[in-house]
């Protein structure tokens, strides 16, 4: 069985590969039971999801991703995955921050997303 950390690994590489390069394919990591907050937003499914996701107002994103961190979720395999990094959208010249936690389940002999949270990191000002 393969370390939970390699498999953290391994989702977040594919997650933001497929992310910056087409993210409809994204459907296929969730699932009906998914659940996505997108700076405060909820949605339910991969369908409401993935419409969420592609629907964002840029053409080119690319993520760049600092920190992952991972731990073991569940008796039944899950892991929780927590990425911290930078992202740059269309020609902007300043890259944005950002956190993202998942949670991933095996099934079928693969991992989906169950829980998904988004945030951007906005500077510290006191």
């Amino acid at each position: 069985m393969a370390n939970f950390q390699d498999i953290a690994q391994q989702f977040v590489d594919f997650y933001y590969k497929t992310f910056d390069g087409d993210r409809t394919q994204l459907v296929a990591l969730y699932r009906p039971n998914s659940m996505l907050t997108f700076e405060k937003e909820p949605f339910q499914g991969a369908q409401n999801i993935v419409e969420k996701l592609t629907n964002l107002p840029f053409e080119k994103v690319q993520h760049r991703v600092d920190t992952m961190d991972a731990q073991p979720a569940s008796q039944e395999g899950g892991i929780v995955v927590l990425v911290t990094g930078a992202l740059m959208v269309d020609d902007q010249p300043q890259p944005m921050s950002y956190v993202q936690n998942f949670t991933i389940l095996p099934a079928e002999g693969s991992y989906y997303v169950f829980n998904d949270m988004f945030r951007l990191v906005y500077p510290a000002h006191g």
